[in-house]
């Protein structure tokens, strides 16, 4: 990924955090946020995934509804999210990715690894639109 596509991708991630309600930003300070340009190659076979720009966001970490005293000590929780991934997912037919798309496609994706913090599944996202 190129300098100048990186640095426009991380403008428009700012300009969503700063629209995000304050929960989701007191999420944020409880669950980091991550952002790089693609999945290493372990984590695509962890997720059964061929191309690296298929993988929008990971969460690595005990979902919420699982934690329990004996987690103690565990590593943290960590949302991490992927420009490539979102950059695919946010292009129209012909390639092209606006701002709006991509807002959006960022909004989805940080919200989505968030709702697998708190326990929720695939279907559950799926269901609630954040897939």
């Amino acid at each position: 990924m190129d300098a100048q596509t990186r640095r426009w991708f991380d403008r428009i991630l700012e300009e969503v955090l700063q629209e995000m309600p304050p929960l989701v930003h007191q999420l944020l300070e409880q669950v980091p946020l991550h952002v790089e340009d693609h999945p290493p190659p372990k984590v695509l076979r962890e997720h059964g995934v061929r191309f690296r720009d298929e993988l929008c966001g990971r969460y690595t970490g005990i979902p919420l509804t699982q934690k329990s005293v004996e987690h103690s000590g565990a590593l943290p929780d960590v949302v991490t999210i992927y420009r490539e991934g979102i950059l695919t997912a946010a292009a129209d037919r012909w390639g092209q990715v606006s701002p709006q798309r991509l807002r959006k496609q960022i909004r989805i994706t940080i919200l989505h690894e968030l709702g697998h913090h708190h326990g929720l599944s695939e279907e559950d996202l799926r269901e609630l639109g954040y897939e």
